[in-house]
Parts: structure tokens; sequence; C-alpha cells
């Protein structure tokens, strides 16, 4: 075995006649070896071994393309284009597409039902669509939770300020050095509230209405009176 293509080229005979292999075992390789065709592409894209291309680069870049004939065909400029993405690590994932035996390995990982193209989750809507936001700090959820939520609604999390940047997602005790950066290229800086508010927008419309009829005394609407009474009744019953 010299590359990952070559795992899926193994059967059973083959591995009994490996020293020290039994029926058992060479069924449960056999069973490991299927069930990584289920593997993420954003996985698939680290396990090739690019030079320089790490757990985190190779999810930035296969989320940002797609899939792996889009990064194939990407010039070195769209390349560095790439979030996170410098010369060095361009230039090496451009000069590994363009080696022939390195395509030949995609064929067959292809031909073995590997997944190359990035599985899009459903999204929950697409407020953020277009938009790159950097996190810092603490929110009522986990970090990596609200790394989901950005994605849900069409948004890319990053771990860096820059030009790029839409805006700064701060939460409670923000990274010091991030708020500067920020400060210093003119990105915006909004609040957790804020951003839930962006995202769904029909709920904070909602909320301040409800609140704007409690401080000038307004009567709720009708359905609303209608479900206020209900839990009146069962309270009182």
């Amino acid at each position: 075995v010299t590359s990952p293509a070559d795992f899926y080229d193994l059967d059973k005979a083959s591995l009994l006649r490996l020293e020290g292999w039994k029926d058992k075992m060479a069924e449960r390789f056999l069973k490991s070896i299927d069930s990584s065709r289920k593997t993420p592409f954003e996985n698939v894209l680290f396990a090739l071994g690019i030079r320089y291309v790490g757990e985190t680069t190779a999810k930035v870049i296969a989320r940002h393309f797609g899939n792996v004939d889009a990064i194939a065909a990407a010039s070195l400029e769209e390349l560095r284009e790439t979030e996170d993405v410098g010369d060095v690590i361009a230039e090496s994932v451009y000069n590994f597409f363009r080696n022939e035996a390195n395509i030949n390995d995609i064929a067959r990982l292809r031909a073995a039902g590997i997944h190359l193209a990035v599985e899009r989750a459903e999204t929950a809507g697409d407020a953020l669509e277009g938009k790159v936001i950097v996190i810092t700090g603490t929110y009522s959820v986990p970090r990596d939770r609200m790394k989901k939520i950005i994605e849900e609604n069409g948004g890319k999390s990053s771990s860096s300020i820059s030009s790029k940047t839409s805006f700064v997602l701060a939460g409670e005790k923000p990274g010091p050095e991030k708020m500067k950066k920020a400060e210093e290229l003119g990105v915006k800086v909004i609040s957790e509230e804020e951003f839930m508010a962006m995202i769904h927008p029909r709920q904070n419309t909602e909320q301040n209405s409800e609140h704007h009829r409690e401080q000038n005394g307004e009567p709720a609407p009708a359905e609303s009176q209608e479900v206020m009474q209900q839990e009146k009744k069962y309270k009182i019953g």
C-alpha cells in the first residue's frame, strides 16, 4: 500500500496471505475500509497528504471550492484568495493536482465510491450568504455550535480578521487582539443579540412588537389573547 487508493483494491484473499492475518481480522479490516467510503470530503482531502495542508486548512479549502474537481481546476490566484490560504499552501495544492500520479489516485478513489464533494447540509436560511464572520469570546451556546449556526445560515466562519471579514461576532470577554485588529481595519463588531436578530428577523420583530405593546399598554392580538385565556382557564381549574 503506497497511497490511500490502494486500500480499496484489497480483498480478503490478499490480506490472508499476510503473516499473522486470520479470517476475523481480515473481515474487520475490510469492514472498516468499506465504512471509510462515508468519510466527508473535508477529511478525504486532508487524508490525501497534500504538503502543508492540515486538517483545518483542508476543511476551509473543501468548503470554499465544494468538490475536488473545482480544486484541481483552480488557478494559483484562486487558491490564494481562499480564506487562511497563503502563497506556500496555494502552490502546494496547485502542484499536487498537476501531478499525474495524484490525479490517477483520485480517479481510483472516485471509482471506489469515496466522497469527493462537500455534502451540503440543509440550511436554516440564507441571512449570512456570502459573509465571512470571525467569532471571539464566549456565547450562550458552545463555540462549535455558533460556527455551525453561521454555516447553516450561509456564512463562513474564519479564525482571523482581514479585509474580507464581514463582521466580528463578539461574545463575553472577546479577544483583545481581535478587537484591536477589527478597529484598525474598520471591521464591524456585533453582539450575540444583534447576530441572532439577523438570522431570526421575524422572531426579533415579534419580540419588539410585544415589548412595544407592553410599554404602551396596548392589547395583544386576538390570537395571543385567546392563548392567554386558555392558560388562565387551566390555571384556575
